[in-house]
């Protein structure tokens, strides 16, 4: 249709009932523009790198969840749960815990949590991932020191881009480079705070931070510690308390207990003073500005510290299937055994990583490529997760089959 000028003002007017300026007028007239094609372009970018990410139903032998005590699905948290509905825990807080949203339920996680893990206070949160990040985000202050192991989860990094202290990374596991960064610092800065981040159980590679250690720095220097024991709870340490069970209840140590690996749930216990858990309270965003936790899940997290702290007859039968894979592995010579419910088979390439997973998983075995950016340039593997879901034969078959497709696979 043509508009005469006239035609053009009355049409300006009738649109919105009242006045459009000429210019809105011009830009809602304009050609049409590909939204899209930006994001679409990175999107192919990834695919011919071999990187782009999916999701796929789960089929198939776990070799890849970190339900590593098989817990996930099993009668006893269903019990519990049932148990907790018929006692009144709602499915949804309805709202912040420093509104209406913070229950009975979270009260009583945080007290037993706290006496579980032997530290002063605790605080649940809904995932992993935004603990990590709040914690980082929220307790180093300006002029403060983050220095973290070089192979840190990607929630430490987010929580670090969003504080105010600087941030710097230490080669992995090397004491000497830790120490040296510190001596540096306190050289610079004799008040301010440095924070010692690390894991305990490394997420992609399954070796052991050296805690006892970088405690030892820690108290030298005059530095916080803070280790996320993410894939060490309920697997390590007495009652499946954690890889640096020893160390909890200094005044400079925090430690990070998620829920959703072999407690078998979600959500995250961080363990802290209480001076530092009220500076969380009043301070952290993912915390104040968040959705409480449903109540029913920390009532069944609850639940899952009772059971977990039993549960040593998994932990053996675990520690069996771990040392069954790394007896294979030396066998077959297909890598070194990390000596963990973690076992990465670096194969180097992006492309190989996912044909070697593609080939597995046709096979029966669900096991996943792992690729940059989540591991460094050159080191794509695949992430082999022991737990309970699958035996021993189930091992020996992945095994037989890993060995085969390595060798029709070559680098």
């Amino acid at each position: 249709m043509v508009l005469t000028e006239t035609g053009a003002r009355a049409e300006r007017r009738g649109l919105s009932g009242g006045r459009i300026s000429r210019k809105r007028f011009r830009d809602m007239n304009a050609p049409p523009r590909d939204w899209l094609s930006r994001h679409a372009a990175d999107l192919a970018g990834l695919r011919q790198r071999d990187r782009l990410r999916a999701l796929r139903p789960r089929a198939g032998l776990d070799f890849a969840s970190n339900d590593y005590l098989g817990l996930a699905d099993s009668q006893d948290y269903r019990t519990a749960a049932m148990q907790a509905l018929a006692r009144g825990a709602p499915l949804g807080a309805g709202g912040s815990r420093l509104l209406r949203g913070n229950h009975p339920e979270h009260a009583a996680l945080e007290e037993e949590a706290a006496a579980f893990f032997g530290t002063e206070s605790a605080l649940f949160f809904g995932a992993g991932f935004s603990a990590n990040e709040a914690l980082l985000a929220t307790l180093p202050q300006r002029g403060d020191l983050i220095l973290h192991d070089a192979l840190i989860h990607a929630s430490a990094h987010e929580g670090m881009r969003l504080s105010r202290a600087a941030a710097r990374a230490a080669p992995h596991n090397d004491l000497d480079g830790f120490e040296a960064a510190l001596a540096e610092y306190r050289r610079q800065n004799a008040s301010g705070d440095a924070w010692i981040v690390v894991e305990s159980v490394y997420s992609m590679d399954g070796d052991t931070a050296p805690l006892a250690e970088l405690a030892g720095l820690a108290a030298r220097y005059g530095a916080f510690l803070v280790v996320d024991e993410a894939h060490a709870t309920g697997v390590h340490g007495p009652g499946g308390r954690g890889l640096a069970h020893a160390l909890e209840g200094r005044e400079n140590v925090l430690t990070l207990h998620t829920c959703g690996k072999a407690l078998g749930l979600s959500g995250a216990i961080l363990c802290l003073p209480r001076v530092l858990r009220d500076f969380m309270i009043n301070r952290a965003r993912q915390f104040i500005f968040a959705t409480a936790p449903s109540p029913l899940l920390a009532a069944s997290v609850r639940a899952a510290l009772e059971i977990v702290a039993r549960s040593d007859d998994r932990r053996a039968a675990l520690a069996a299937r771990v040392a069954r894979l790394g007896a294979g592995l030396r066998r077959g010579a297909a890598a070194v055994p990390s000596g963990s419910h973690i076992q990465p088979i670096v194969v180097g390439a992006d492309g190989r990583a996912v044909a070697l997973a593609e080939r597995l998983q046709a096979e029966g075995f669900d096991i996943r490529a792992i690729r940059p950016p989540t591991v460094p340039e050159g080191t794509a593997r695949l992430r082999i997760s022991v737990t309970l879901n699958v035996s021993e034969d189930d091992i020996d078959a992945m095994l037989a089959r890993l060995a085969q497709e390595l060798a029709e696979l070559p680098a």
